[in-house]
């Protein structure tokens, strides 16, 4: 059954990735349209989160950002899926890079850990191995439809951009560095933990949540470089992206000071432009289960 799925789907997703960019966002708006309007996909859970990041607006303002949100969803979506027949060029068009700098001068002598969130566009992320000497990774999370995951990772794998699972992460950092090979691991790090693996409660968004503090784990242990990527939405379909240096010296932090430094930048990026946040993760799903001890 996971097989006939892909094979039905596959012609429609290639189809979608060569359409000409006028007809792929007016096919965007046609998504969006069922989404929103017709299948209703997560809106109560949208807008319960929206109200839980923005006490102080009113319900006018938190529908209007939903309705914004949805939109860009189904834009990212796609985009995700235009990767498929994406040229270099194209991205690097649609993709700005503002102080590529950052990275190349950090990769001299560190291996980099890149984090970001789940904001504006992650898909296009990859695209950063165009434009640095060492391997880049990037930590993605498995489907469990084998034949998508398969097609996930060719697509995220474009432009030399080597895939591998959180689980896989640890030990691709080790050897590493043993073997003296500096590396780029980009990893998305906004998402929540199960209550029962929670190492660190702080607040995000004004909400005490449990936050995954892995990549800090890794940048403490390896004594790793941690740099921020935060992309801001130009316009429809062109992103901008900027490095903001953390450490340079994973080993030197105290410890939460990576996690919180990283969900402060995130939190900034969000209130600017919240519509381009990721809002259908229930990622305050535990903030009613806080243990007492760090209440």
């Amino acid at each position: 059954m996971q097989l006939l799925v892909f094979i039905l789907a596959y012609p429609l997703l290639w189809l979608i990735s060569i359409l000409p960019y006028r007809l792929f966002y007016g096919f965007s708006d046609f998504v969006f349209f069922l989404v929103y309007h017709v299948v209703g996909y997560r809106k109560d859970v949208v807008k319960t989160n929206l109200e839980l990041a923005f006490p102080n607006k009113t319900e006018e303002e938190i529908l209007t950002i939903r309705k914004k949100f949805y939109h860009h969803m189904c834009d990212a979506f796609l985009e995700m899926v235009k990767t498929m027949n994406l040229s270099k060029a194209e991205v690097a068009k649609r993709y700005a890079i503002q102080n590529i700098e950052v990275i190349q001068e950090i990769e001299k002598e560190k291996t980099i850990l890149v984090v970001c969130s789940h904001y504006a566009n992650w898909e296009w992320n990859v695209s950063i191995n165009n434009h640095v000497t060492s391997q880049g990774y990037a930590v993605y999370q498995k489907i469990s439809n084998p034949y998508f995951d398969r097609w996930v990772k060719k697509v995220r794998a474009r432009w030399n951009t080597i895939l591998i699972t959180k689980e896989e992460t640890a030990k691709v950092v080790l050897k590493n560095h043993l073997n003296n090979k500096i590396g780029i691991f980009g990893m998305v790090s906004d998402q929540s933990p199960q209550r029962s693996r929670a190492q660190y409660w702080t607040e995000f968004m004004g909400v005490k949540v449990p936050v995954i503090n892995g990549a800090e784990s890794f940048a403490r242990k390896m004594d790793l470089a941690v740099v921020f990527l935060k992309v801001s939405k130009v316009k429809r379909g062109y992103y901008s992206a900027e490095f903001i240096p953390i450490t340079t010296s994973g080993k030197s932090t105290e410890k939460n000071e990576i996690t919180d430094t990283f969900l402060r930048l995130a939190e900034q990026q969000i209130r600017e432009k919240p519509e381009y946040y990721l809002w259908t993760h229930r990622r305050w799903k535990h903030r009613n289960n806080v243990p007492a001890e760090v209440q």
